[in-house]
This record gives C-alpha cells, structure tokens and sequence, in this order.
C-alpha cells in the first residue's frame, strides 16, 4: 500500500512540475529572460540545425525574439500523458500576441512536447509549435490564416491532429463549404 501511495503521490508531484514548464516558458520569453528559458530543457537539446545544447538554444531564440519588441503568451490548457515516471508528452494550447512594426498580431497556437525527468527535476526535451492562424489583432483570421509576413510559418493545424482527416472523411462536400470557406483536411506539411 504505501509503495502505491507513494507512486500516486510522485504522480501527482510530476503533473503539477510539467505543468509548471509551459507557464515559466512563456513568462521567459515574454521577460526576455533567456537563462531562465534555455533552463527549462534538458541540457542536450538537440537544435537541429542550430546544434546541441542550451548555448545552441539560446542562440537560436536570442534572434528571433529580436525580430519583434514585446510579446504576451497566454497558457490556455495542457494535456499531459505519461510514458513511464520519467518521460512524458503534452500538448498545450496558447494564444500569443506580437508587436511587430506597429502591428500585433495574434497567434493561436498548440505545443507538441516531450518533457523528461533528469536527477528529480522535468525538463522540455522538444518542443514543436504548431499554430492556427496569425494575424493582426485588428483582422479577423480568415484564408490563408497566415498574414505575418516573413514572420511565421503557414499554419499546420487542425489538420495536425491525427483524428482530423478521419472526422472529415466522408463527410458531404455541400457540408463542409456550409462550415468553412477554406477546407483542408489532409496531413500537415
């Protein structure tokens, strides 16, 4: 009994630290407080391009958070699932707004993530921002629900989530055009 207690209590304890990674995330990056942010991942992020390791993450996010002068990302939900007790993947929902050049444009947005747990502590492993649309706060999204030009990539959801395309699968195309003036309902590039 008190070995279950404890794995439920740990549980518990590890849900509320992973939740805590996309909130100090946000508040990093909205701060501009980049040794905070590069601490919210495992020391061997890989960048990819960028390379391995916080200094190649602090690189590639001190330039782009230059591109635009302030920035407010709201946290809006968080799913987690748990792999085992020290690995876990999530998703989470933001709305983030950018003054860009006089303009603020608004994102709706959801993290794909991987978090570990390294010597008692949860860390961002990943982190693959997918987004709905961003436009000016002043313009209702509408096609190509991208209008932040040279700024983001064109968005890849709904159609990211797997249950997408089968929901739609079948469905009357008379329906649809009733629902959307822009359909898609295949995989995300």
């Amino acid at each position: 009994m008190d070995e279950q207690i404890l794995a439920r209590l740990d549980r518990v304890e590890s849900l509320q630290a992973i939740q805590q990674l996309p909130i100090r995330y946000a508040i990093a990056v909205d701060s501009r407080d980049l040794d905070a942010w590069v601490s919210l991942f495992v020391e061997d992020v890989d960048c990819r391009r960028y390379g391995v390791g916080r200094a190649a993450l602090r690189g590639m996010i001190a330039e782009s958070l230059k591109t635009f002068y302030r920035s407010i990302h709201q946290i809006c939900g968080h799913k987690v699932d748990f792999v085992d007790a020290d690995n876990a993947t999530g998703q989470v929902y933001c709305r983030a707004e950018h003054e860009d050049q006089g303009r603020w444009v608004v994102m709706a947005i959801c993290y794909f993530d991987t978090y570990q747990r390294r010597d008692g502590r949860w860390y961002f492993v990943h982190r693959k921002e997918r987004h709905w649309y961003a436009h000016d706060v002043e313009e209702r999204p509408q096609p190509p629900f991208d209008n932040w030009p040279g700024r983001s990539k064109p968005p890849t959801l709904p159609q990211a989530f797997a249950t997408w395309p089968a929901f739609w699968r079948g469905v009357d195309q008379g329906q649809v055009e009733q629902a959307t003036a822009a359909p898609v309902h295949g995989p995300a590039a």
